[in-house]
């Protein structure tokens, strides 16, 4: 990690699709990053040596993520930043399908991954910073926390518990923290392509998808890190804790 860069960034799913993105960018500008991730990145860590710091963690176990944050990995790595950014970026859209075909198991670990873990870290990083001056919290959240579609109860549960912890975090008023819940728009990532496979009995509105993937109107990862950053670092950032890209994006 290079010790004088004033910015550090952890990004949890820095590995593929958009979190990789996120990654990429920041580092392109200049920005220490830590990366969460069940693999580490090779080619961002050769482009990147200096930059770059790799943990690999089951972001869906908790008890796991648990015992890394009670160590000072945290701490170590925000010294001396002027300002540290967490993106909550990791998360599964499994398991699909009306509420009587759901495996527990699979229920619990998208609680896990989409809900727990990043209240963890949110929480986890405020308490490693509190001489950090500019501190900032984005949740990757999603058009589904706001409306429900059938078939994705679990994925709209979870998405929901982003925004309403984020809304609750900004009431608490807490010394030099903003945070925001940010849905990035639909994206051209293995999450699409995935929605895109799943049977229509399970996910009746798949077609709405298909036809945006068939018409060119996902962005592309890339595309949609660079907004996020861009609000990211803007002064703008935290003034609501719920929002949408393609709505504050512009005003970034």
């Amino acid at each position: 990690m290079n010790p004088s860069s004033p910015i550090r960034a952890i990004v949890t799913g820095h590995t593929r699709g958009l979190g990789a993105a996120l990654a990429a960018q920041l580092l392109e500008r200049d920005v220490a990053v830590l990366g969460l991730s069940r693999s580490r990145h090779a080619s961002l860590k050769q482009r990147f040596p200096a930059l770059l710091d790799e943990v690999e963690l089951e972001l869906a176990d908790t008890s796991r993520v648990a015992q890394w944050t009670a160590t000072d990995a945290l701490r170590a790595f925000v010294s001396g930043a002027k300002t540290v950014l967490l993106i909550n970026n990791a998360g599964m859209v499994q398991p699909i399908g009306p509420i009587d075909a759901h495996d527990a198991a699979a229920i619990a670990s998208a609680v896990s991954l989409n809900v727990a873990t990043p209240l963890m870290l949110a929480s986890a990083l405020a308490a490693a910073s509190p001489d950090v001056s500019d501190r900032r919290i984005m949740h990757i959240s999603s058009g589904a926390a706001r409306n429900a579609y059938a078939g994705w109860s679990i994925y709209c549960a979870t998405k929901a518990a982003l925004d309403h912890h984020a809304r609750a975090v900004a009431l608490d008023a807490t010394r030099a923290l903003r945070i925001c819940s940010l849905a990035p728009g639909v994206i051209d990532t293995n999450m699409q392509a995935e929605i895109r496979n799943t049977g229509v009995e399970q996910f009746p509105m798949r077609e709405k998808f298909e036809d945006l993937k068939r018409n060119g109107q996902l962005s592309t990862p890339e595309q949609a890190a660079a907004q996020l950053l861009d609000y990211a670092f803007s002064d703008a950032f935290g003034e609501t804790p719920v929002a949408d890209i393609r709505e504050v994006g512009k005003r970034a």
